[in-house]
């Protein structure tokens, strides 16, 4: 069994004391591939540098999240362009919108959520995208690029029935967390991911972040890593009730599809 984990932000500072360690867990675990997320352009060209020197094993993305897209400059959008020529850089993001905790302005986070966008669009790279508390602006954005675009995934999905319908009949791709397995605030999503084609459903960790609440034991400071990614797919297999293999086989083929990654590495059973 081999799982890709399309969302981990090893970049972080939680990662310093024990990355090498981190990736070699994750390996021993089944996941065989990871998507590092460039959330500013200091953390794209990181996880670029890092993903270069695990070939094969770790890939890359090249973007602005929206908390982040204060400190953005005239620049900004040359340093992603020339980021993504790196072959390690398979997708463009994470961008999008988050109006749960504006920590940049509203009006910064639009404009450089279309920044990106025409960036995905010219580079024809897939998106990698964060939404929050602003389903219908985003939509609102996305919507005169959704033709031009390759694919776009809207990563760590915890939204309602209504959003998840939205999302699928624009043909975007779903990632899911650890978010899943929260008893106290993920169980209306064990109920929506039946509805999610398997060919438009991807795993994550947001590692350092949502630490499955289903682990056991559970690590020491709270601290989540891309070797927990099988609690997520457990619990997804539990929820959809299909077979874990089977679940596996589907989501890393559908994430090796998305990101256009090489065949030499998929999972073939």
């Amino acid at each position: 069994m081999s799982l890709v984990d399309i969302g981990v932000n090893l970049t972080n500072a939680a990662f310093d004391h024990d990355r090498p360690l981190v990736i070699e867990r994750a390996i021993a675990a089944g996941v065989g591939t990871m998507i590092l997320t460039g959330t500013t352009v200091d953390t794209s060209q990181a996880a670029q540098v890092l993903a270069r020197h695990y070939p094969g094993t770790l890939y890359s993305t090249a973007g602005v999240h929206p908390h982040d897209v204060r400190h953005c400059d005239a620049a900004t959008a040359s340093h992603l362009r020339e980021l993504s020529i790196h072959p390690e850089v398979v997708a463009i993001g994470e961008c999008g919108l988050d109006y749960n905790r504006d920590y940049s302005p509203r009006p910064e986070q639009e404009y450089w959520f279309e920044a990106q966008l025409q960036l995905a669009c010219e580079l024809k790279l897939p998106l990698f995208l964060h939404e929050r508390d602003a389903h219908q602006r985003f939509l609102e954005i996305l919507q005169p690029y959704r033709s031009q675009l390759t694919a776009a995934v809207v990563h760590c999905f915890t939204g309602n029935a209504e959003e998840l319908k939205a999302y699928l009949d624009w043909d975007l791709h779903i990632g899911i967390t650890g978010w899943l397995c929260d008893e106290r605030r993920g169980l209306h999503l064990q109920e929506l991911v039946a509805q999610i084609p398997l060919d438009r459903l991807m795993l994550e960790t947001d590692a350092p972040y949502l630490t499955p609440r289903t682990l056991r034991p559970k690590p020491k400071g709270g601290r989540n890593e891309p070797a927990f990614l099988p609690q997520v797919l457990q619990t997804v297999a539990s929820a959809i009730a299909k077979p874990v293999e089977e679940v596996a086989q589907a989501t890393t083929a559908t994430a090796y599809q998305f990101f256009q990654l090489p065949p030499d590495k998929n999972n073939s059973g």
